[in-house]
């Protein structure tokens, strides 16, 4: 753990001391002049801008010098005299002070703009365009590898610099605006009828975004999965030697070696959310499937509105157009038919027959036997009686199944095996193949793509490792062709189906 972990920060003490009003006002003054690239403040300057306020009108010069005192004290403020224009002896004695904001107190400033605007619910996005910048800057990266590093030191450092900004933004600004679809004020607003005015809206933006994840998250994960890490080391260590070459004054540097660790963990941080981690679900994953369930919840929540809405919904119209229908019918015997089919027959009579009478759908029900139906009391504890039955042993139909069961397991192993030539099978060189073939054959693929080194034990016992080419194939089953990319599959080693974890 690091000692400035454990340190306290003397620095935000304004934000609740006795007059943190006076502190804060004058704090937020310098922030703005900083930010208008003013440096240097003198107290005439500021005790002007808080007379303009209501709230300090008996506020008086010796109150803002002793909140400048304090705010230096604190390390908010830096004090230097100034020597410029000093015209006698007294007034260098008097040390007429500019001030400049530290610093710590920039970035206080800046967070706490920055939680004004925020508000009481979370902000972020779902913009499909920072995965292809990201994707571009890790090929810009992949070319310099692939260069030998022919670029400039401050060309792949800002290579560096941009990949990094790209996915710090979208780990934020995604994590922020999936907290704000499940915050409590979107889920009131949701029940609301003038939500359904955004709904569309709503279901377009995580739509798109579904679709723009889908389309370029594999190709960062494939080209993820492709970087050397002898050259991801390297550029590493381009980047640490270019930013220790800017000269800065600090007492305590981090060595070149604690740098390079801080990137490599920086980078496995970046891969681990693509890829995975030890056989676990990615983060990216787990943002993909989050947009699915708010798409989920909102088509639910639609479907309850338009439910809700056109149940209280008004029939008064059907009710006059047939009524109007009624009136322009000349005799009682048509008002019975319209009536009949508009709300049904009066009176009918239900008839139930023995649904295992016939199949044939054009026979009469007059032309059926007869069949008797026994009513049941409707009570709460009526229980019908039944007889004691015999149990009967089904040890033949079991061994029989069994039997079955484990010479289409032979005769499957079998169909594997006389695939394998030379100790692997190559995808490419197979005729057709059954369907149960070619499953298992993809099972296995999925299931080594999808750890960290391309092995895996099969079900029947098999040590296989997965070999991808660079072109595609076509795998011609029983029950169609497949256009798939080029593997080969290593067997290792073989062994009984009891030692597999299973595919």
């Amino acid at each position: 753990m690091d000692a400035s972990w454990l340190k306290p920060i003397v620095e935000t003490k304004y934000l609740s001391a006795e007059n943190a009003h006076r502190y804060r006002a004058i704090l937020r003054y310098f922030y703005i002049q900083h930010e208008r690239m003013r440096q240097y403040l003198f107290p005439e300057e500021v005790y002007a801008f808080l007379k303009q306020h209501a709230e300090f009108a008996d506020y008086t010069e010796d109150d803002l010098q002793q909140d400048l005192d304090q705010l230096v004290k604190w390390n908010n403020l830096i004090a230097r005299q100034e020597t410029s224009h000093v015209r006698t002896i007294e007034e260098f004695k008097k040390k007429r002070f500019r001030y400049q904001c530290s610093p710590y107190t920039v970035e206080i400033e800046r967070m706490i703009r920055t939680l004004e605007q925020l508000g009481d619910s979370f902000g972020g996005s779902l913009e499909k365009t920072r995965f292809d910048r990201l994707y571009a800057s890790l090929s810009r990266m992949e070319t310099i590898i692939s260069a030998n590093f022919q670029e400039k030191p401050d060309e792949i450092h800002q290579v560096w610099e941009e990949t990094f900004d790209y996915f710090k933004k979208i780990i934020h600004h995604s994590a922020d605006y999936i907290a704000y679809l499940h915050s409590e004020n979107l889920e009131e607003r949701m029940t609301a009828e003038s939500f359904l005015v955004y709904k569309e809206q709503f279901t377009a933006y995580l739509r798109d975004f579904i679709v723009a994840l889908q389309k370029t998250s594999m190709q960062i994960e494939r080209l993820l999965e492709d970087l050397p890490d002898e050259g991801v080391d390297r550029f590493i260590e381009h980047v640490v030697d270019y930013e220790r070459s800017i000269p800065r004054f600090a007492d305590s540097a981090p060595s070149r070696a604690e740098c390079i660790e801080e990137k490599r963990e920086t980078w496995r941080s970046l891969r681990e959310w693509f890829l995975g981690r030890d056989g676990h679900e990615s983060e990216l994953a787990f943002l993909q499937h989050q947009t699915n369930e708010a798409i989920r919840r909102l088509t639910r929540i639609v479907q309850r509105l338009g439910e809700r809405h056109h149940h209280f919904r008004s029939r008064k119209g059907d009710y006059l157009h047939l009524a109007r229908w009624f009136s322009q019918l000349s005799s009682i015997e048509e008002a019975h038919c319209l009536s009949a089919v508009v709300f049904g027959c009066f009176h009918t009579k239900h008839l139930i027959a023995d649904n295992e009478a016939t199949d044939d759908m054009y026979r009469d029900v007059w032309d059926e036997a007869p069949m008797e139906w026994v009513t049941k009391p409707r009570v709460r504890h009526y229980g019908e009686k039944k007889k004691p039955q015999a149990i009967e042993e089904k040890k033949r139909e079991k061994e029989e199944a069994r039997r079955r069961y484990l010479e289409e397991k032979a005769r499957e192993e079998a169909e594997l095996k006389q695939l394998v030539k030379d100790g692997k099978i190559v995808l490419a060189e197979l005729g057709e193949v059954t369907p149960y073939v070619r499953k298992t054959l993809l099972a296995w693929i999925a299931k080594a793509m999808g750890k960290e080194q391309p092995t895996v034990k099969t079900e029947n016992g098999w040590d296989i490792r997965i070999v991808r080419r660079d072109d595609t194939i076509c795998l011609h089953a029983e029950d169609g062709t497949l256009v798939m990319p080029n593997y080969e599959i290593e067997v290792m080693a073989e062994g009984g189906s009891e030692d597999g974890d299973g595919v």
